[in-house]
């Protein structure tokens, strides 16, 4: 059977780019989007070569998002970005902000952190 090669993957021009950034206190994630959901690109600190307790600080979030920016602009020719954080992590301020100062015009900030809205039930009243 002979080897086929594969056709290389088309790049995706978009204007607008939704960035969603999972930030923990360990660790900050970043995927960035179509407004559609297609998954255009992802990036963590550990893959930056941050390790331990560095991967969950703000500086680390900001390298994430000048890394992010370069590879949107080059690739995908996006001018506007959407950004849903999610987690009390310190490295997503710095992301946002790192965008912001680098040229994309960041459109909409939301919060989207799951929140229990009655939690488990309580236990049973104490008998002494």
């Amino acid at each position: 059977m002979a080897y086929k090669k594969k056709n290389k993957k088309s790049k995706v021009k978009v204007d607008t780019v939704v960035a969603h950034v999972r930030s923990t206190f360990n660790n900050t994630m970043v995927s960035i989007t179509t407004l559609e959901g297609d998954v255009l690109m992802q990036s963590s600190a550990g893959r930056l070569g941050f390790k331990g307790s560095r991967k969950g600080t703000p500086f680390a979030g900001s390298q994430i998002g000048n890394l992010m920016l370069k590879e949107v602009k080059a690739n995908h020719n996006a001018k506007n970005v959407e950004v849903r954080k999610q987690g009390p992590g310190s490295g997503c301020d710095s992301f946002i902000r790192a965008l912001h100062t680098s040229g994309l015009r960041v459109t909409v900030i939301s919060d989207v952190t799951p929140l229990a809205h009655n939690g488990p039930r309580p236990p049973k009243k104490r008998r002494v």
